[in-house]
């Protein structure tokens, strides 16, 4: 495996993980609607910049007509319905509470996968659960060895 991808994915990691409680400070400064739209323009726009500079043009994704759909459903409830839901959240709540929560929801993602997909299981999709929020066993039937935590996060 290429350690550059490991470091882009930890780099990524680490900007999300902080873009909440920087976000916090930010929203008592302005409306929740218009800072969730700049955090996520950023986003597309520094997205688009590393495809541009990738693939040294503009190609088209190649995803199949059946899946655009689903591209579009990501895109309003990831994009437009999640981001607007956390600028309102944190306006009720601490950043540290929101960033815990953020944090649950890799592990409910995987149990809607679950439950509504049927999608199996697999041991790296548990052991990423449980070493997102190792309190919570999230594969039912598997035996999954906890991951040692460091410190508490009761």
């Amino acid at each position: 495996m290429n350690n550059i991808y490991v470091i882009h994915a930890l780099l990524a990691a680490a900007l999300f993980g902080a873009s909440t409680p920087f976000a916090k400070l930010l929203v008592g400064e302005m409306s929740p609607w218009l800072l969730a739209g700049l955090l996520y323009l950023g986003s597309g726009l520094g997205l688009a910049a590393s495809r541009l500079i990738r693939d040294r043009s503009w190609t088209p994704s190649g995803l199949a007509e059946g899946e655009w759909r689903w591209l579009l459903g990501a895109i309003f409830f990831g994009g437009v319905l999640g981001p607007l839901a956390l600028m309102f959240g944190l306006t009720r709540t601490s950043a540290a509470t929101a960033s815990l929560l953020l944090n649950l929801e890799a592990v409910l993602t995987a149990a809607i996968a679950w439950v509504v997909f049927r999608r199996t299981p697999t041991a790296a999709s548990c052991s990423a659960c449980s070493r997102s929020w190792p309190e919570v066993s999230c594969c039912p039937g598997r035996v999954v060895k906890r991951a040692r935590t460091i410190g508490s996060v009761r």
